[in-house]
């Protein structure tokens, strides 16, 4: 059975790489088009140029960034972004189920807290507790 060819609403990669951002904006979803109709900040337009230098690979550092609200485009396929969770650099690998999300969504903030047994002095029963 043949692998099935990925589409991005009815588009396929080559087409969505070759389309300008006008154009791609009648495939993104609402939130993510009226944030790209609005221009970009300043910030945004410099990461995008660090993508474009990186896919022409002129740009050899990896890519890291703090913008977890810009939406992930058809020319960042295939890079490996370090995302700033609040604490530390998550590497995002960018494929192509993840055009027209944000890039802050594969990044978690919180994570989960598991606890172990409570301690001495947690509870007052527990001051009856002899340690040994």
């Amino acid at each position: 059975m043949a692998k099935k060819e990925f589409k991005y609403r009815g588009k396929s990669k080559e087409e969505l790489d070759s389309m300008n951002r006008t154009e791609l904006l009648k495939f993104l979803p609402a939130r993510a088009r009226r944030s790209l109709k609005r221009d970009l900040t300043d910030e945004k337009k410099k990461f995008l140029l660090k993508i474009k230098a990186a896919k022409e690979g002129i740009f050899k550092k990896a890519l890291k960034t703090k913008l977890r609200d810009i939406i992930i485009l058809p020319e960042m396929l295939g890079l490996t972004i370090n995302v700033y969770n609040g604490k530390t650099y998550i590497p995002v690998i960018i494929s192509a189920e993840m055009i027209g999300s944000y890039l802050g969504e594969y990044a978690q903030t919180r994570t989960l807290v598991k606890h172990s047994a409570p301690g001495i002095g947690a509870t007052k029963s527990s001051s009856a507790v002899s340690v040994k």
